[in-house]
């Protein structure tokens, strides 16, 4: 894999505002956010949305499996994964500024035996046979400095995400901006996994609609996943209960 080219990617910042710290690519859009007395924790809305893929397994064997993140961004969820989930976490991060600001502005523990953090081109490690079939829960969230759209958004992007799942594997996306066409978007996704394989959730108020896909669709009843709802909330302090009033499969 060849290193990514640095030269054109922007600048990286960040703003405190009260007890959270945000991070910028050069621009005032929010890329990611700590909250700086609990930043082990998810504070936005669509990032915690990000963890849905947790009501469709088992809780005992959450420690036991693999999370990667495509996109860093502030290391919410990776830090999540490995610490709050005690999972093994790699993150895939083309810019080499985020993952030093990751480092010293929101507390990034540094690679050990359960953590990894990859300078690379997401589509690339996706593409790669390296990691096929080893992630169980798959985390994209990738945008540019203006956050105009997905910078991967493709079918065959998309497929390759689903050639990284385990069989009871899940991907979560992030579907945001201002030139993006949401309803393409998952369209893409729907050819890539199968329409039965895909969930969405309502747009936050900031406009980020959350799609989770299985590798291999199932399709739990409402009581069942209403129970495993409330797990989660219980374990790990995740509204998840409230999701399901805004979450539902693509096809009823």
């Amino acid at each position: 894999m060849s290193k990514p080219k640095t030269a054109a990617l922007p600048e990286v910042n960040f703003s405190d505002y009260g007890d959270i710290r945000y991070l910028h690519l050069g621009t005032v859009w929010i890329q990611g956010s700590m909250l700086m007395d609990k930043p082990y924790e998810i504070e936005l809305e669509y990032v915690q949305r990000m963890m849905a893929w947790l009501m469709f397994m088992d809780p005992a064997t959450v420690p036991s499996r693999h999370a990667m993140q495509l996109g860093l961004g502030a290391g919410t969820l990776t830090k999540f994964c490995y610490k709050k989930l005690k999972m093994r976490a790699t993150a895939i991060e083309i810019n080499p500024q985020v993952v030093a600001a990751c480092r010293l502005w929101f507390k990034l523990p540094p690679d050990a035996p359960r953590l990894q953090v990859v300078l690379g081109d997401a589509a690339l490690v996706a593409a790669h046979p390296h990691w096929h079939g080893t992630v169980d829960a798959l985390q994209v969230d990738l945008y540019d400095h203006e956050a105009a759209a997905p910078v991967l958004d493709s079918a065959a992007f998309y497929a390759d995400c689903r050639r990284l799942l385990t069989e009871d594997g899940c991907m979560t996306v992030n579907l945001f901006g201002r030139s993006s066409s949401y309803e393409k978007s998952l369209e893409k996704i729907a050819a890539a996994f199968g329409a039965d394989s895909v969930w969405a959730f309502k747009p936050t108020r900031e406009g980020n609609t959350v799609v989770l896909a299985q590798r291999t669709p199932t399709r739990p009843k409402r009581a069942e996943l209403a129970e495993r709802a409330e797990n989660v909330q219980t374990q790990w302090a995740l509204p998840a209960s409230k999701w399901l009033r805004v979450f539902k499969p693509q096809i009823p």
